[in-house]
């Protein structure tokens, strides 16, 4: 039985604020309304996102349309690059991949390291797997996390993968099980 996962990188989102509770643009609820119309087509039974704000505002205009809410999972949040709640500059965040994807184990002190975080991000999309197994699934979170993950099935998702991404940017994965079959892009 084949399950569908579409891995949803959030929308545009505001620079200022803390990492949990950042919003998005108006580039970012514009593009949320768009994904609507992508996704509808796709006949998506259920909806999960991480729970920064981000994340749930790109996914919920999709939960609505289709009759459902958004299940949140602690687990899909994005890597915790250091300690606190204060957003790293674009550079900060830049040297920091670098190393982090040449160091899978190496974290700031108080972050995750590039291993803890696939970790996490793996038990959650593993138990999603089980648990909506033969269902289409949206899933909202974060460029890095994602890339973890999608990285777990193919390790051609790494650094130079997270880069060319988009915000938003939706990659539809096609399972059987416990095992990636096929991945396709389907933002435009």
């Amino acid at each position: 039985m084949k399950t569908f996962i579409y891995m949803l990188r959030h929308c545009d989102s505001l620079k200022t604020g803390n990492e949990k509770d950042r919003g998005l643009t108006e580039k970012g609820v514009t593009d949320a309304q768009r994904l609507i119309k992508i996704l509808q087509e796709e006949n998506i039974n259920t909806v999960i996102s991480s729970p920064y704000t981000r994340s749930v505002l790109t996914v919920q205009p999709l939960a609505e349309h289709i009759g459902q809410n958004v299940v949140i999972i602690e687990n899909l949040k994005e890597r915790v690059f250091s300690p606190g709640k204060k957003r790293l500059s674009d550079n900060e965040l830049q040297c920091l991949l670098e190393k982090s994807f040449e160091e899978p184990d190496f974290s700031l002190k108080g972050g995750e390291s590039n291993n803890e975080c696939q970790r996490r991000g793996i038990d959650a999309l593993k138990s999603i797997l089980h648990t909506f197994k033969g269902q289409k699934i949206v899933v909202g979170t974060h460029g890095a996390v994602m890339t973890l993950m999608m990285g777990y099935f193919d390790n051609s998702y790494g650094l130079d993968f997270l880069l060319s991404t988009s915000k938003p940017d939706i990659y539809r994965m096609e399972f059987n099980e416990l095992e990636l079959i096929d991945v396709t892009k389907i933002w435009k």
